[in-house]
């Protein structure tokens, strides 16, 4: 059981990083989809000049910054400039956007970088520091570009044609619905950031460069399946899953937050077959009208499909979602009905999913409160408190710096905007916690590595994001 553990959370921790180097550029590759969908010649508004903007932003800007981030997870701003540097030999190596290229020298960049740092840095005499600086990283990047150009370009390039050209066959032959019965399990297992943004993306990038668009970027963040299921605990649910199902759609279909329907698949394994079956029948509908979207829809909001939805493909990306959604919600409805269930399911699956991802789910709001308390008052008397004169930042930090982090950083910002306090809150990946940080704030399951990566912050620990004593503590504190 423990070496499963180990598989499960060494596979959860590679999946982190890979989508831990998309999920900071969505921003960008959103601009670079907008652009797209607005000036290339199919566009809304068809323009020769701005449309100029599309091909660099592909092949240049995107892996640039995916290697950057890459190199910048691991070893900071050394490692990221130095990223970036090897990234530009893979992408001068090929005639296709580099990402999966960026994603391998970038961290490969830093971690070298990184290495070479705690050989040498502290050797180098003073006054020399910045000698050393400059030439190590000009040095190890100019070596790195020159292998990335002829070392590595090549095979990724031949890896990412055969990736395309396996996608390609599943296309045309009418299967491409069947990949959601691996994506739907490998969501609830949290992988859902890992196959979107590390294998999805990229080669929905390049699809999108040629056609204006890409059904990749729809096969994960269809919020269909999810809310489907949600809708049927609100109607066929018991207890505290039928109370909480309602609020849970919202979130989960507006806000794009797919995890928090994770908790109520754990409490009945069987409704994985609501959430396949929604998922197959969404992507036929999305197949069968040739929907796309011109960039990946991040988070996973009924809002970011249609914004990122080109123009003549409304009807396609609404039905497949309703569709998706329909065939989930008679699936679980129906397994609800005949099978039996218990109040404190919910709880309980709860539990196990924190076990799995070390991080609080939004659902579980009001299941943990005592626990919560007896463990704020455990982490209260083991850190050293800052008074409001030390705190300018708070920073909440999750695996990916999105979903229930984001949730909490907003019920802080509304606690600290009423009691008028005037202190930055935001939320962040755990790997890119800033290092002005003051304060960090962390499911309990992942303080260690938090401390780790600031070990000079306060550092507090929560059992559930929604719903903690420690943010009435911190802002009685802050106030005085």
């Amino acid at each position: 059981m423990s070496e499963k553990k180990g598989f499960r959370a060494k596979v959860q921790r590679f999946g982190s990083y890979l989508s831990g180097m998309i999920m900071p550029n969505i921003g960008a590759f959103i601009a670079w989809g907008i652009i797209t969908a607005l000036f290339i010649p199919d566009g809304w508004w068809p323009n020769e000049s701005l449309a100029e903007l599309v091909d660099p932003m592909l092949y240049f800007l995107l892996p640039l910054l995916i290697g950057f981030t890459g190199g910048r997870m691991v070893h900071d701003l050394r490692g990221g400039v130095v990223g970036a540097t090897a990234t530009m030999g893979v992408i001068v190596g090929a005639d296709i956007p580099m990402f999966l290229g960026a994603m391998i020298m970038g961290p490969l960049a830093g971690y070298l970088m990184k290495k070479i740092d705690e050989r040498f840095q502290d050797k180098v005499k003073s006054g020399f520091e910045m000698l050393y600086n400059n030439f190590s990283a000009g040095i190890l990047g100019a070596i790195l570009a020159c292998f990335s150009l002829f070392g590595v370009s090549p095979l990724v390039e031949a890896l990412n044609n055969l990736l395309a050209a396996g996608v390609e066959v599943i296309v045309a032959a009418g299967l491409l619905p069947l990949a959601n019965i691996i994506i739907e399990p490998a969501k609830i297992l949290f992988l859902n950031n890992a196959i979107n943004h590390g294998i999805l993306s990229p080669i929905g990038a390049e699809q999108a460069s040629e056609v204006g668009k890409s059904i990749l970027f729809l096969l994960e963040a269809n919020p269909g399946p999810g809310f489907g299921i949600l809708l049927a605990f609100a109607v066929f649910g018991t207890g505290m899953s039928k109370s909480s199902a309602s609020g849970a759609s919202i979130i989960q279909f507006f806000g794009g937050i797919h995890e928090i329907y994770f908790p109520y698949i754990l409490m009945k394994p069987t409704l994985i077959l609501a959430a396949i079956g929604g998922g197959v029948s969404g992507v036929f509908t999305f197949v069968l009208f040739d929907a796309g979207l011109v960039a990946p829809a991040s988070p996973g909001s009924i809002f970011a499909l249609l914004a990122l939805t080109p123009q003549g493909n409304y009807l396609g990306t609404i039905l497949g979602v309703i569709v998706a959604a329909a065939v989930s919600f008679v699936i679980a409805g129906f397994i609800l009905k005949t099978s039996k269930q218990e109040d404190d399911d919910l709880s309980s699956a709860t539990g196990q999913m924190e076990e799995m991802k070390g991080n609080q789910s939004a659902v579980s709001s009001t299941l943990t409160q005592d626990a919560e308390e007896a463990q704020f008052e455990k982490d209260a008397e083991a850190v050293e408190e800052k008074t409001a004169d030390e705190v300018e930042k708070v920073i909440f930090a999750c695996d990916a710096g999105m979903g229930s982090s984001a949730m909490g950083s907003s019920l802080l910002k509304n606690k600290f905007k009423k009691a008028d306090i005037d202190i930055f809150v935001t939320n962040t990946a755990i790997n890119n916690i800033p290092d002005d940080a003051d304060i960090i704030i962390t499911h309990k399951d992942l303080t260690d590595r938090a401390k780790a990566k600031l070990p000079t912050a306060e550092h507090i620990s929560v059992e559930n994001f929604l719903n903690s004593p420690a943010y009435e503590e911190l802002v009685e504190r802050l106030k005085k």
